[in-house]
């Protein structure tokens, strides 16, 4: 199948053959979003922690003898029961969040997903983008011409267009991904895909050698 090609003032210059199991795919909502969840699990940072009464400083003296004191027997003021005790059932950074989703569902969700935006308008592949140097005000000015407006966007540009890359990223509409490491959270998060033609190249060569191990 073949895609349009545009230059930096959005006028179409050619076309481009992609392959139609990645930009062709049906459209499948469920793995799309079983393939959301995994990725902000694996995302996840467990920061939450809470002591319990082996970590709480102190108490290692028994408060008060067991017998004849008329009160409530205790063995440690750290207890949970104390003010200032160990924290019963409380978040623990030891728990992990982490899902797992095999490498053919994830080249699915991201096909399916490509796909749905590919025909929505939503995919755009622009010739080349290049600078002599990071120019951020150049790159904000490109995409507001190439859109005709401020949406969000996520450039993909070519592994070695470093320029483009470090222009863009001060944007705060746009979002920058490599065309070696595009997942289906970046691609949903922002409204636009706009690959770099050599990055839209990068990217199919590398998806049709994962294909291959």
């Amino acid at each position: 199948m073949e895609i349009a090609v545009y230059n930096g003032k959005h006028e179409k210059t050619g076309t481009m053959n992609v392959p139609a199991d990645i930009f062709g795919a049906k459209w499948n909502p469920t793995l799309v979003h079983q393939a959301e969840l995994t990725e902000l699990a694996n995302k996840r940072t467990r920061v939450a922690h809470t002591k319990d009464r082996s970590e709480v400083r102190g108490g290692g003296k028994k408060p008060w003898r067991q017998k004849h004191t008329g009160r409530a027997r205790h063995g440690s003021s750290r207890s949970p029961i104390w003010i200032g005790g160990g924290v019963t059932f409380g978040p623990r950074n030891e728990k992990n969040f982490s899902m797992k989703m095999n490498k053919k569902m994830k080249r699915a969700a991201l096909s399916s997903l490509l796909s749905r935006k590919l025909k929505g308008d939503f995919v755009k592949v622009v010739d080349a983008l290049e600078l002599e140097a990071p120019k951020t005000k150049y790159v904000a000015a490109f995409f507001a011409s190439f859109f005709k407006q401020h949406p969000t966007v996520l450039f993909i540009p070519s592994v070695k267009n470093r320029y483009a890359r470090l222009s863009a990223r001060n944007i705060p509409e746009a979002k920058i991904a490599s065309p070696n490491a595009l997942n289906v959270y970046d691609c949903l998060t922002q409204k636009y895909v706009l690959f770099e033609r050599q990055a839209l190249e990068e990217f199919i060569a590398r998806a049709a050698k994962e294909k291959t191990e």
